[in-house]
């Protein structure tokens, strides 16, 4: 099964989750009193961030994959060529000497997405994921401004 369609299925099943949820909170308000209520408004308070939480994956998800697309149709993207383990785990020192690459080449050029999206990749690849993330949401954030500005 593809990465896609395992993503709306756990979509579909949070949604079933959250409004299992949001039910037993209207089960709650209408018991009444101070504790019943109380519990009903923070059950639900969950469904509306969990669902704020799946909005803002699928968006960072659907704009990661356009700048992929889009730097991969302009033959921007690095090619995957690190060694691997048997398991698939990256040898870690390729991974770094491709980091620093990516690394340096932002320092050069700060403003640039495609830059920021290899770094993304290079801290991916290293096993940072959190700084990862962060890079890749620059990147979005300085194509977004190179399609308005």
């Amino acid at each position: 099964m593809g990465a896609r369609r395992w993503a709306a299925l756990a979509l579909a099943v949070l949604v079933l989750y959250l409004v299992a949820i949001g039910w037993r909170g209207v089960v709650l308000l209408r018991i009444g009193g101070v504790v019943p209520v109380l519990l009903g408004l923070a059950l639900l308070a969950l469904p509306l961030v969990g669902l704020w939480a799946v909005l803002r994956e699928w968006r960072f998800g659907r704009a990661t994959q356009a700048l992929a697309a889009e730097l991969d149709g302009r033959g921007d993207l690095p090619v995957d060529d690190l060694p691997r383990s048997p398991g698939g785990r990256v040898d870690r020192a390729a991974a770094d000497a491709q980091f620093e690459r990516f690394r340096r080449e932002v320092d050069t050029e700060p403003d640039s997405y495609a830059a920021w999206f290899r770094l993304a990749l290079g801290y991916d690849a290293a096993g940072d994921r959190r700084r990862a993330r962060a890079a890749m949401r620059r990147a979005i954030e300085l194509h977004s401004a190179t399609l308005s500005g």
